[in-house]
């Protein structure tokens, strides 16, 4: 990769951490360091000991996304997305995205190229919500896409008094809900789901569908509109918009 510079303009972290990011940054970016993925994680998400705002992070995890390895690729687009949410949502502003605009759009042109030519399902849904992120259109694509890949979600019936933790199941185990327990009981209550037809989806369920039909992954597609359809509380029988609680847990 190229070799990194800061700028005199944005104010530098001191010189340890910034040598450290520099080593982890270098060492991700060779392609043979999983745990310099992870620390970066760890450092920049998880407990902020490194300051995302470096002018040494954005830039990188760009040059990583432009590069020829599918796997670096989307290492550094989850974690570019991820950071980018995160910092929406802690300052309440969009100005990491503002100061590294160059940046978040040679991140999402490259999401988009990779999206296009992913053949692995899990690895096609993290891209998708790796451009979601990076767009900073909603702030739940995690959550979204989180179901999608392991083909089930838990969620709480939307009735005010809370009346039962559920579990959607969207996948190879068919499509249902049922009460949390339904994995530790035989006889518990399972009620089917109801997806919406793929001509009725609007909005955001709209763009990803055609995305996913586009892109040659049509299982995606098709698990898409039962995330964007409805499913029944096995408790109080209530019928809810899944997607609709997916975002309320989320918030």
């Amino acid at each position: 990769m190229p070799e990194m510079t800061t700028s005199s303009s944005v104010p530098r972290a001191d010189d340890a951490d910034s040598d450290r990011l520099r080593a982890l940054l270098e060492r991700a970016a060779k392609g043979q360091d999983s745990q310099a993925w992870s620390d970066l994680w760890t450092e920049l998400y998880h407990n902020g000991s490194l300051d995302v705002a470096h002018p040494l992070v954005l830039p990188a995890l760009a040059d990583v996304a432009d590069a020829d390895n599918a796997d670096m690729a989307a290492s550094a687009l989850h974690l570019a997305g991820a950071l980018l949410v995160q910092a929406d949502q802690r300052y309440e502003t969009r100005n990491l995205r503002h100061q590294y605009a160059p940046e978040v759009t040679r991140l999402l042109d490259a999401a988009n190229r990779w999206r296009q030519v992913t053949a692995d399902r899990n690895d096609y849904c993290s891209l998708v919500e790796a451009v979601l992120n990076l767009e900073g259109d909603i702030r739940w694509a995690e959550h979204l896409i989180w179901g999608i890949v392991n083909e089930e979600y838990e969620l709480e019936c939307p009735d005010p008094h809370g009346c039962a933790s559920l579990w959607v199941i969207i996948g190879e185990r068919d499509f249902f809900s049922a009460a949390e327990d339904y994995a530790l009981s035989d006889d518990s209550e399972a009620l089917p789901l109801h997806p919406t037809d793929p001509r009725a989806l609007k909005g955001l369920g709209r763009r990803l569908y055609d995305l996913a039909w586009a892109d040659g992954h049509e299982e995606v597609a098709r698990a898409l509109t039962y995330a964007f359809g409805e499913a029944t509380c096995p408790e109080c029988e209530q019928r809810f918009s899944i997607v609709g609680q997916v975002a309320a847990c989320s918030s």
